[in-house]
């Protein structure tokens, strides 16, 4: 395992994600406990990068589902999986740092909508790009071929869920 690779189990078994063990590069890891360290990993990152960014991981999930445009209250509930209740203290302290704002929605009066406040936007592309920097190291290792493989991969099981109960909006 290169060193950037042991960095990035360090970092997810010290922030208690996932199940990394030592025989995470054996070749014949089982998917399930393949996807869970995988997991691990990816949050550890996610994780790290927020704190960088003065954001909970909530936080920048919030920002960077906003970056595609506005949504309503109910909708980033399903997204988190939360009641709209519990969704409204999220709104709340992202209003106070000015990242957020909540507006009606015209023609609705009882619905609400979020958008990215300019600060807001302006922080989300500065996490997105580092995370996405960040977890490109991941298969920065892998072929070509061997990239374009896990993406199409990944993004068929994403599309499956997302058609399936097993998912929600986001």
């Amino acid at each position: 395992m290169d060193e950037t690779a042991q960095a990035m189990v360090a970092t997810a078994t010290a922030a208690g994600q996932g199940c990394v063990t030592d025989d995470a590069h054996d070749p014949q890891i089982d998917v399930a406990t393949g996807l869970v360290q995988l997991t691990g990993l990816v949050q550890g990152i996610y994780t790290r990068i927020s704190e960088r960014h003065d954001l909970t991981p909530v936080q920048a999930k919030l920002l960077c589902v906003l970056l595609d445009g506005p949504r309503g209250m109910a909708e980033l509930a399903r997204c988190f999986g939360v009641e709209k209740a519990a969704l409204t203290g999220l709104m709340n302290r992202a209003e106070r740092r000015g990242l957020a704002q909540r507006s009606s929605v015209p023609g609705d009066r009882r619905a609400v909508q979020v958008t990215l406040t300019d600060a807001g936007r302006q922080a989300a592309i500065a996490f997105h790009t580092e995370v996405s920097a960040e977890l490109g190291h991941l298969t920065s290792q892998l072929t070509t071929h061997d990239r374009e493989r896990f993406r199409s991969t990944t993004a068929e099981i994403i599309t499956r869920c997302r058609t399936s109960s097993l998912s929600n909006t986001c």
